[in-house]
């Protein structure tokens, strides 16, 4: 990511009557951090501004930073050699993209695209490693959210298996509500086809179902949810495993 994106950010968080009201404790994870402890990170964490479409890295290239997304929200996929491609997990304001960097990588087979626009920050990879080994809460933390990310990655990939489109549309949509409380999703479907690994005929027809029932309302890029009820009506034990595991695991770091 460029620096003139990085000084772009730094603008926007620190001048004129535009500035949006992000500071890095709207990242769960650095939020969990204690006083002492977000003090001396804060010094070397850089604002930065994700835009949509943005690849932060792909297979097999040095990651340099680990992201903390607070209002952007980040998709891990991977791409097969016919160009085909699904999401393993998404990474909003309640995680941080680059865990490979202090689980003994440093490199990673999966993607990370910017899937909705948005500010966040980065901290050096050295400086995270170090932080790291402390072995003080950020690493309690940090292998914590991993263990949440991995329980996303293994529910998304049987409910890829077992459950309809439907079903994984209703999945991912009230994911990405938990992320962006607006209910407003930019998004194509053929962007959400690709995620889920389907055809884009059968998002046009799960999307018009779901439309039809009164729980979303969709036009071109753009998808509002109505009602949420009526999509956790619908969805499969999918959702409710991978935000009770989240929630149970921030809960014991509290």
């Amino acid at each position: 990511m460029s620096d003139t994106l990085i000084e772009t950010a730094r603008a926007h968080l620190t001048t004129g009557a535009a500035r949006p009201q992000v500071q890095p404790q709207h990242n769960h994870l650095l939020a969990a951090l204690p006083p002492p402890e977000f003090d001396r990170l804060q010094a070397f964490l850089e604002p930065v501004a994700f835009k949509l479409g943005t690849m932060l890295y792909e297979p097999g290239s040095q990651m340099s930073h680990a992201y903390f997304p607070c209002t952007a929200v980040v998709s891990l996929h991977y791409m097969m050699a016919s160009g085909a491609c699904a999401e393993a997990a998404g990474v909003g304001q309640e995680g941080m993209v680059g865990t490979s960097l202090f689980m003994g990588g440093g490199s990673t087979s999966s993607s990370a695209l910017i899937q909705t626009a948005g500010l966040g920050f980065r901290l050096e990879r050295a400086r995270l490693k170090a932080e790291f080994r402390r072995g003080e809460a950020l690493q309690s933390i940090l292998l914590c959210y991993t263990q949440g990310l991995m329980c996303q990655m293994m529910q998304t990939a049987a409910c890829n298996r077992h459950h309809s489109t439907g079903q994984q549309l209703c999945r991912w949509l009230l994911l990405n509500l938990d992320r962006n409380p607006s209910g407003e999703i930019v998004v194509t479907q053929e962007l959400v086809a690709r995620m889920l690994g389907v055809r884009r005929e059968s998002i046009t027809e799960a999307a018009g179902l779901l439309q039809q029932s009164g729980w979303i309302r969709y036009r071109r890029g753009h998808i509002q949810v109505l009602s949420r009820p009526g999509l956790e009506s619908h969805v499969c034990e999918c959702y409710a495993v991978v935000k009770r595991e989240r929630e149970r695991l921030m809960h014991n770091l509290a």
